[in-house]
């Protein structure tokens, strides 16, 4: 199914097609309920730590521009890989009691092992449950799994945009929220977690907003590549049809209330938490997207020229990112050199420097403009033996390069550490150490 992924953990994806745990049952077992609460507790001493403030100002200082070390944060885990004296293993029987349980203890896994700076809040969140009609468009693809508990394979895409006529395929989303069952969920939560955690109905609090990666599920990224050349007003009416799809749907959530701020420990865009001094910290019911950040990218214009980037990518993102009042944009991408044409997108505020970007370049264009999300290979996880020295000599180079600028790392897109949870584990201790001679 092609997704449009949310960047937190309410349990729905605002554009996909379906109806978000509606028949979930409530029914806990009793013994769901006590492996819940064991785990809570541990999840509450975490989150009540006062160094959870320090870090949420560290988080701060960056996004404001004012300063401090990088800051570090792990994301796209493994996790299949990642169990170790049964810290993973799920002892819940209930398929609600499993999705708590799964939460709470990679949170309370990332914080032990590689916790770099992350930021556990003291709060559990229920969910909004939505209905969502979905783009009315489906990805149809090959797919070649090498792991059967990986989320991670490899996929051929078939087209099936190849005139004007098949962009009647594409509808615009239409979203319903179920208030009973919403507080039906609320209640079920504040019992399992009563005495130990508050427990608050939250919205969405920011969307993975990549309506290119939608087209390239739909067409194959080869095929993207060349229609863009040899038929252009087909994919000028592609992604104007799509944006105004997208658009409708933000209206939609905002209507119906459903948005929440994204001022916290919640990330942003492809990058780390959205912590800042300029946007409302209003935990509520509902955020306007003019107290929210935006994020964009176009991750396959990172194989075409500025001109076509800025002409199908950023000229349509604008309608989408000038609704916020901080935006994060891109991914993947190498952007370094692309600074020029992102200068126009409001409230830009910080933008993603991958593995694939110069780095001295980008510091040049953004130090003291724009923060910067950087990227670090997460190759040498992967490696036949985990190569300490060459992990250091990146963060290093990067770190020296990116003086002055105000930095955030983001480990992530983490497929194998070949079953070795302790080279992650070694990557942030490595990370910080260096990080830490840059304050």
């Amino acid at each position: 199914m092609s997704k449009s992924r949310l960047f937190n953990d309410t349990p729905y994806l605002p554009f996909a097609a379906h109806d978000t745990q509606q028949d979930t049952s409530l029914e806990i077992p009793d013994g769901d309920i006590r492996t819940l609460r064991e785990l809570a507790h541990t999840y509450a001493e975490i989150a009540y730590l006062p160094e959870q403030k320090d870090r949420m100002n560290r988080w701060k200082a960056i996004n404001d521009l004012k300063g401090g070390r990088p800051v570090l944060w792990a994301n796209e885990v493994c996790w299949h890989e990642m169990n170790v004296e049964d810290e993973l293993t799920m002892r819940c029987q209930s398929e609600l009691g499993l999705r708590l349980e799964n939460m709470m203890r990679k949170t309370i896994y990332q914080w032990r092992h590689f916790g770099g700076d992350m930021v556990v809040e003291p709060v559990i969140d229920a969910p909004y449950i939505i209905q969502n009609t979905g783009f009315g468009i489906e990805a149809v693809a090959d797919i070649a799994e090498t792991n059967s508990e990986s989320t991670i394979a490899s996929r051929h895409f078939h087209n099936q945009i190849h005139c004007m006529e098949d962009l009647e395929k594409i509808k615009t989303p239409v979203i319903q929220v179920d208030h009973k069952r919403t507080k039906e969920f609320l209640e079920c939560y504040q019992m399992i977690f009563d005495g130990i955690l508050p427990v608050r109905t939250k919205g969405c609090s920011g969307f993975w907003y990549a309506p290119w990666d939608d087209i390239v599920l739909w067409m194959g990224a080869q095929d993207v590549l060349t229609m863009l050349y040899d038929d252009p007003d087909l994919m000028h009416a592609l992604i104007e049809r799509l944006t105004n799809a997208y658009d409708a749907a933000l209206n939609q959530f905002a209507e119906l209330g459903l948005l929440a701020s994204n001022n916290c420990n919640v990330r942003i865009g492809s990058g780390g938490y959205g912590y800042t001094g300029e946007l409302s910290e209003d935990k509520g019911l509902f955020t306007p997207t003019e107290q929210m950040w935006g994020s964009a990218t176009p991750q396959i214009f990172g194989s075409v020229s500025p001109a076509m980037h800025r002409e199908f990518g950023v000229n349509y993102e604008m309608k989408w990112l000038k609704r916020f009042g901080l935006n994060y944009y891109g991914c993947c991408e190498p952007l370094h050199n692309r600074t020029n044409i992102l200068e126009d997108i409001p409230n830009l505020r910080k933008i993603s420097v991958s593995p694939w970007a110069d780095v001295s370049v980008a510091a040049e264009h953004m130090r003291g403009k724009y923060a910067v999300s950087l990227k670090p290979s997460s190759a040498y996880l992967a490696y036949d033996s985990f190569p300490e020295s060459l992990v250091r000599e990146e963060l290093e180079t990067k770190f020296k390069a990116l003086q002055g600028c105000c930095t955030e790392v983001i480990i992530k897109d983490i497929s194998t550490v070949r079953n070795e949870p302790e080279r992650l584990w070694r990557w942030m201790e490595i990370a910080m150490e260096t990080a830490a001679k840059y304050e």
